[in-house]
């Protein structure tokens, strides 16, 4: 049995705790917050509860195994519910389109009435693509270690997968070369934002999302997804997983290349076996590492060299219907802009807020997440540059006009926010790195924009011998499935007691 620490409570770290205990190791988690999720958290206002992190949950089956297989289903702890139409996509020309649930044929149908046979094949001819990118990439890219490029060489089939793959064509050039209807490439485009980076640069294998939200489909938990942290906590808790909140840690204790514990903000030194690390990458090996570990250079030198992910900014609106008249508007909802370049070139290039972002709003008709029939708790979204006090966007100020601005959309498109606005409160880049501890509130750490991305995330296995990364910022990346999938790996790197 291993005496195993675990920096911060977010949903990686939570799950790698669970199967290592149910392993039979001895694990604690140190969280600087006062309570457990990290980004992942329903968060009450009021008579609004409010996703404030991932706002729905892909591929249910990777937290169905973990459940499973640390003791009971996940069935009978969460009461997860499809969310149908999965999307509502609107475009600044007055089209739109939905993307049914879990259904293909329908989607394709519904993209035939919006936008004629055309699209509708070319998104057919998408999720082909996709599926052989999905099958590919699944095994090497995304469900093992990622130890070095040299293991991928190895494999007997890397010519054809490298077909599959095009791991130098990027999002938009794969649109291009596919000839897609513009409404489609915008929709494209989007898939990069959910790895935090630009569709101009990121690599065509995200095209995966497509092929993802489409066979396992878009779900919700009832009371918010962020009761996926909280059963995760319990499930800790069952499996004899002590937990210290208010509890920064400040050092990871390394000796003779091992780490050997780690050191407390009151000045308390744990002693461990192993350490496992769900910080952000950034701050575990620029903050907690002692400078002199030279081990740690060549994921320092990575860090450097990588491009950080695109921010959010971040609306919390509490509407009540009785003081004005409501608007239909589905669970997931998105509204382009006319220029979406112009969306990326503030944000990567210009570092400014977005002068015409696209909008996500997130409207769950869930009444265990208001107190009250006539109201409605919606969580929106705009992509955001990252927060640098100098040499990019300082986000310490004018967050309240940025929000003003973002209501005045709302209401131009029709969605009546500001006459039935009964709460409302904004969150910045800045504050997403405050509570969150992500640098520059980067919500991915790394960006997607490069095809050697994948190569400079952290890995999960470090260099420093007993020390493990677990988390988005590491591989194989954000979102809740890839997170999920990261904890597996990193507890079968460490095995059984």
């Amino acid at each position: 049995m291993a005496k195993i620490s675990v920096i911060g409570a977010g949903i990686g770290g939570m799950s790698a705790a669970a199967r290592l205990a149910k392993n039979g190791h001895e694990v604690r988690i140190f969280e600087n917050s006062d309570r457990s999720g990290g980004k992942c958290r329903t968060e009450w206002f009021g008579d609004y509860a409010f996703d404030t992190g991932p706002s729905l949950l892909t591929l249910p089956a990777v937290y169905r195994d973990l459940f499973l297989k640390t003791g009971k289903r996940i069935e009978h702890i969460l009461d997860l519910e499809p969310v149908n139409p999965a999307f509502n996509y609107n475009f600044a020309d007055g089209s739109s389109v939905i993307f049914p649930n879990l259904s293909n044929p329908a989607t394709y149908l519904e993209i035939e009435k919006s936008f004629g046979s055309l699209a509708s094949k070319q998104w057919k001819e998408i999720i082909q693509k996709s599926e052989k990118m999905w099958e590919v990439s699944r095994e090497p890219f995304i469900e093992s270690e990622l130890k070095s490029i040299f293991s991928l060489i190895r494999r007997k089939d890397l010519i054809s997968s490298i077909k599959d793959i095009a791991p130098f064509t990027s999002l938009r050039s794969l649109s291009k070369k596919m000839k897609l209807d513009p409404h489609l490439q915008m929709i494209v485009d989007r898939y990069a934002t959910y790895t935090g980076s630009d569709p101009r640069k990121a690599p065509a294998v995200l095209l995966t999302i497509a092929f993802v939200e489409s066979a396992f489909g878009a779900w919700h938990i009832k009371g918010g997804i962020g009761q996926l942290s909280v059963a995760l906590e319990q499930r800790c808790l069952e499996l004899g997983v002590k937990f210290e909140f208010n509890s920064q840690v400040t050092q990871i204790q390394v000796d003779n290349s091992k780490a050997t514990g780690i050191k407390l903000q009151d000045n308390r030194e744990i002693k461990s076996d192993l350490v496992v690390a769900n910080s952000d990458v950034e701050l575990v090996y620029n903050n907690l590492i002692p400078r002199n570990i030279r081990l740690a250079n060549s994921e320092r030198r990575k860090l450097k060299f990588s491009t950080k992910s695109l921010s959010g900014f971040s609306l919390l609106i509490g509407l009540d219907n009785l003081k004005s008249k409501p608007v239909k508007i589905n669970h997931h909802n998105v509204y382009f802009p006319a220029d979406y370049d112009a969306e990326f070139n503030d944000i990567f290039t210009n570092k400014i807020p977005v002068n015409n972002p696209t909008i996500y709003v997130c409207a769950p008709k869930d009444p265990k997440m208001t107190k009250g029939e006539n109201k409605e708790a919606w969580f929106v979204l705009v992509n955001a540059p990252r927060h640098q006090v100098e040499g990019g966007w300082n986000w310490n100020s004018g967050g309240a006009e940025y929000a003003e601005k973002i209501i005045g959309k709302l209401d131009q498109l029709g969605l009546n926010v500001s006459s039935r606005l009964d709460f409302l409160k904004y969150r910045t880049p800045a504050d997403l790195e405050n509570y969150a501890m992500a640098p520059g509130g980067s919500i991915y750490g790394s960006s997607s924009n490069s095809a050697t991305s994948a190569f400079l995330r952290a890995k999960n296995r470090s260099k420093i011998n007993g020390l493990f990364c677990v988390g988005g910022s590491s591989h194989p990346g954000g979102g809740l499935p890839l997170v999920g999938i990261s904890a597996e790996i990193v507890a079968q790197a460490i095995g059984k007691a």
